[in-house]
């Protein structure tokens, strides 16, 4: 009886090693495959890289001038002429839209590039130093922070950029406001690693501060930096559009997305039944875009979160 008993409890202690070696990835020699960024990432990342080219190419597409006037064919909807139709001057929308995604583009990647230049890289300094370095770019950080973005926005450009708006200028502009919340993405990001064995190991072995940033800090801070980038692109691109409905993004007849659609509303008072095109078709590209660049940034959180807690 009792060495029936002990072959039951061996039994039962090789199930439970079996089981816990299965919950530690590759122990059991069987190897795990792992889950991937997934299509619906791919599908959007495509559709963006899409749509960047459009825009960046958009010069040798043969495309008609989108200021170019055709008072023949006014509030036309879309034909083999004119894909998207024609505004109230006669203008094509399909040119419109792809030139006016340029300036949407341009005011939401480049900014944010920016700022990710500008404040990742004090944001790596200050959470590596600590300090004084810490503390006072913290506090010039908070003091920007401290502003509304809008707000901020609209004053700096009605004191440094009268009409005709500069591109260059609101580029810069957005830059400055999205420099210190970047900085701070960063800065709390890098917090979890200064402390880590492979810094302390970097730093025991004499390695400078300009390697450790780089060749430590760096990589395990992109993931978050890309994330959360991607979110910027998008809320600039929102305000890009809430400056054209105030009259302060790039001058007509240079298009915008924003300033498109607000065109379109005040083609008359019932604009969807005169034309809806001329709002439809921007609508629908910034809809997509945002879309897109909200799924990658949540699905690359998603799944670095995951990758960073397996570790």
């Amino acid at each position: 009886m009792s060495g029936a008993i002990s072959e039951l409890t061996a039994a039962d202690a090789g199930t439970e090693g079996v089981l816990a070696l299965e919950a530690i990835p590759g122990a059991t020699g069987i190897p795990r495959r792992r889950a991937g960024l997934g299509v619906l990432f791919w599908v959007c990342a495509g559709w963006v890289l899409l749509m960047v080219l459009v825009a960046l190419f958009a010069p040798v597409l043969h495309l008609t001038s989108p200021t170019y006037q055709n008072y023949s064919a006014v509030n036309a909807g879309p034909s083999i002429h004119h894909l998207f139709g024609t505004d109230e001057l006669g203008r094509d929308l399909m040119s419109r839209v792809i030139y006016g995604s340029r300036v949407s583009l341009i005011i939401g990647f480049a900014p944010v590039a920016i700022g990710l230049v500008i404040g990742g890289g004090l944001g790596l300094l200050a959470a590596y130093r600590g300090g004084t370095v810490d503390a006072t770019t913290n506090a010039v950080a908070f003091v920007i922070l401290a502003f509304p973005a809008l707000l901020a926005i609209i004053v700096v450009e009605q004191f440094w950029n009268p009409p005709p708006r500069a591109l260059w200028k609101l580029v810069v502009i957005f830059a400055v406001v999205a420099t210190p919340i970047l900085f701070r993405v960063i800065r709390a990001t890098a917090l979890g690693f200064v402390n880590r064995e492979f810094v302390t190991a970097a730093r025991c072995m004499g390695a400078r501060t300009g390697r450790i940033l780089l060749r430590e800090l760096l990589p395990n801070i992109v993931p978050a930096a890309v994330s959360f980038g991607l979110l910027g692109v998008a809320t600039a691109m929102i305000l890009e559009g809430s400056l054209a409905f105030l009259g302060l993004s790039v001058q007509l007849p240079n298009p915008s997305l924003g300033n498109i659609i607000i065109e379109g509303v005040k083609v008359s008072d019932n604009f969807l039944s005169t034309n809806p095109y001329i709002v439809l078709w921007p609508s629908l590209y910034v809809f997509l875009m945002l879309s897109a660049l909200n799924l990658m940034a949540d699905r690359l959180r998603s799944y670095f979160d995951v990758r960073e807690a397996k570790l």
